[in-house]
């Protein structure tokens, strides 16, 4: 769980690749670093991230079996939502009980 600021949005293939500036972190399960790539398995457009707009996102990392993949994957069952300072205390909030 992070928030991160939309960079640049990229349509690759079947999927849309969005580089993010890595705000703050929440939970982490997996290292971040100050850069990253979102991958969104589609390209739909959903969820509807603009470029220059701040956003808490809960992804996963996915790594393939051969470990020739390692990204940041935003799923369907993922979280996107407009990052506010309320969304970031309920989020700081809930990661000390969890």
């Amino acid at each position: 769980v992070f928030h991160g600021r939309i960079l640049a949005r990229r349509v690759v293939g079947r999927e849309t690749r969005y580089e993010v500036e890595v705000k703050a972190r929440y939970r982490q399960r997996f290292p971040l670093v100050s850069r990253e790539y979102l991958w969104v398995p589609s390209t739909c457009g959903c969820p509807a991230l603009r470029e220059g707009g701040e956003y808490l996102l809960m992804a996963r990392r996915h790594v393939n079996h051969e470990h020739t993949l390692n990204r940041i994957l935003l799923q369907d069952d993922g979280y996107a939502r407009a990052w506010t300072p309320r969304e970031a205390r309920l989020v700081r909030e809930a990661a000390r009980h969890c």
